[in-house]
């Protein structure tokens, strides 16, 4: 069950969900059949924005950027999940572990930062509208979407520096669908204490920080909702950025609770089945979320999909 080079470990065994081999199938069908909705739904999403004008604004930009960052966060974890379904165990070298786990923490971090901007330019469309197109113009939301990606980025990169320094001598076996930072400490057999600090300092940094810009953006867009006097002109207002709440609610609440839960509820078995709500069944939901609460997004789409019928239509007859 281990290899070893250089005194290290030169790959670990995933454990993955083990189940009965009818379960194993009919998760497998499960997990493909969303992981396959995902791409679709994630690349509707993308190219709706590209192809239509109207939608060429801030919001949508940074809309574009979200699902264009979960169509690569769920190909960092599912395909490798997938395979463990169809075999008894699943065996990824050490450099494969820490390049998944290095782009997991990446697109996981940008994430974070990504909806805080998405809040702040909530904010200012409804806190601000006078001053919106001055203060978010292209350049700035350019700016602000790079911005979001470098820090995710680069933060991984500095935990991957001390996690990767670690020494890793046995046993290889990580009860996991993937290669995540618990996991793998829980694995080494070397003083961890540094790694840990530096994972705890800047999850402060790029999980705390981001919540604080979002829970501070929606304090100020529910005050300035509430002072609208017309029912009508408050259900608009905050139509804008109903479903931008509800992707923050459902991603901050799975990720806080898998990593800042009390030790007492920790079991590994527990934290494989949180883990799957926000590296799978997340990615899958916002879109729908966008889709449905978002009526620009809704008539694009539609009128996409109407255009697509009547071309192949046409092409038929």
């Amino acid at each position: 069950m281990r290899n070893f080079s250089g005194g290290h470990i030169a790959e670990f065994v995933l454990v993955g969900f083990p189940t009965s081999p009818p379960l194993q199938l009919l998760l497998f069908a499960l997990f493909l059949a969303i992981y396959l909705l995902t791409l679709l739904e994630n690349a509707l999403i993308i190219s709706t924005i590209w192809l239509t004008p109207n939608l060429h604004r801030p919001m949508y930009f940074f809309l574009g950027h979200l699902s264009f960052l979960e169509l690569w966060y769920i190909n960092v974890t599912v395909p490798r999940f997938l395979g463990e379904f169809l075999t008894q165990e699943h065996r990824v070298s050490y450099v494969g572990c820490m390049t998944q786990l290095y782009f997991f923490i990446a697109l996981a971090c940008t994430e974070c930062v990504l909806l805080a901007v998405m809040a702040y330019d909530r904010y200012l469309a409804i806190c601000e509208p006078l001053r919106y197109s001055s203060l978010m113009s292209s350049s700035v939301a350019t700016r602000l979407a790079a911005s979001s990606w470098g820090s995710g980025f680069f933060s991984s990169m500095m935990k991957l520096l001390f996690i990767s320094r670690l020494s890793y001598c046995g046993p290889n076996i990580i009860n996991h669908f993937f290669c995540d930072i618990s996991p793998l400490l829980n694995l080494t057999c070397s003083d961890k204490e540094q790694a840990e600090l530096v994972d705890f300092l800047l999850a402060l940094v790029m999980i705390l920080l981001p919540l604080l810009v979002v829970v501070s953006s929606y304090a100020s867009i529910i005050a300035a909702i509430l002072r609208i006097p017309t029912a009508q002109g408050r259900h608009k207002a905050f139509s804008t950025c109903a479903s931008h709440l509800a992707v923050v609610v459902i991603y901050y609440t799975s990720t806080l609770f898998t990593y800042a839960r009390p030790q007492a509820m920790y079991t590994f078995n527990y934290n494989k089945i949180i883990s799957v709500l926000y590296t799978i069944i997340v990615p899958f939901l916002n879109p729908a979320i966008y889709c449905l609460r978002n009526k620009e997004v809704k008539d694009a789409l539609r009128k996409a999909v109407l255009h697509r019928c009547h071309s192949s239509g046409d092409i038929q007859d």
